[in-house]
């Protein structure tokens, strides 16, 4: 699906990334302290300020996925709402830094995020589908230097050992890689004069030809009803056998049924045709209509 960046919001971007980056970074005893503070205290202001200086490691990640096609303000919002679920769990006794912690949390929002909205068709569900889809580019890149349009069986054997999945689903993430949305409203040139949707061929039947086929079947049915009476009973079951039913028997099958020979069957066919014929001509004002010329 396609996302576009207007000017004014790459500006309120910018502006917030040089902010940001303008915010020093945190000694690890201070640190620490804010972290305590939160946990035991629920300070806000020493959320606040834990948060804010690692604002730039949103920011950083979210570059790393700029290559997805989808606005980078949405991608730090997202990255934003990792980094306070990381401060919510954060357990500052383990003597881990904060942004060693965060970073996971970043950068699981981040991809929850980019498989959500960069296409309409689920694209990851499992672990290692998600694994194939945000490290095919860079294996690819890393095997195969020729980058070429397909990837050959080789590269794609060697990608599906070192991610741990079958063959065939490196070659389905490929294909669902290779071909992004498209909007329907999108323009087709650069004046913008027209729309996808314009050039797209309806192949369903206008309403008064749908209404007039619906009709037409209904006619020629009640035809072929009236026309079965005057068929006897054996040929009535030659014909419904033969030629009404979407899987015909065959002529011995029907001549042991009937106790007569298969040659006999066929005689009765092609008479009970002939009666057929005549009786829907004797109905049909136009035979031409009904089908009837050439039979």
């Amino acid at each position: 699906m396609a996302f576009i960046d207007t000017p004014e919001t790459q500006k309120a971007n910018r502006r917030f990334i040089k902010a940001a980056m303008n915010v020093p970074l945190l000694e690890s005893d201070h640190e620490l302290a804010l972290a305590s503070a939160w946990r035991d205290d629920h300070n806000e202001k020493a959320l606040h300020e834990l948060t804010q200086s690692y604002m730039r490691l949103v920011i950083s990640m979210a570059a790393r996925f700029r290559n997805y096609g989808l606005p980078s303000g949405d991608l730090v919002q997202e990255g934003n709402v990792g980094l306070m679920q990381a401060a919510a769990r954060f357990d500052p006794v383990r003597e881990v830094r904060f942004s060693t912690y965060a970073s996971w949390w970043i950068r699981a929002a981040m991809q929850d995020y980019i498989l959500r909205n960069w296409s309409i068709v689920r694209t990851g569900t499992t672990s290692a589908q998600k694994s194939l889809f945000f490290n095919l580019r860079r294996l690819r890149a890393l095997i195969d230097d020729r980058m070429t349009a397909q990837l050959s069986p080789e590269v794609r054997e060697t990608i599906a050992k070192k991610l741990k999945v079958r063959v065939s689903d490196v070659e389905h993430m490929e294909g669902r890689m290779a071909a992004s949305d498209r909007s329907l409203n999108a323009p087709m040139g650069e004046d913008g004069s027209g729309q996808w949707q314009d050039i797209l061929e309806d192949e369903a039947a206008l309403p008064e030809a749908s209404v007039m086929a619906k009709r037409d079947l209904l006619k020629k049915q009640a035809w072929i009803r009236k026309a079965l009476r005057a068929l006897n009973e054996r040929e009535l079951l030659i014909i419904t056998e033969r030629q009404l039913q979407e899987e015909t028997v065959t002529l011995e099958s029907l001549g042991k049924r009937l106790g007569i020979s298969k040659e006999r069957v066929r005689q009765i066919e092609h008479a009970a045709l002939k009666k057929l014929k005549a009786a829907l001509l004797n109905e049909v004002e136009d035979p031409v209509e009904a089908g009837l010329v050439g039979v």
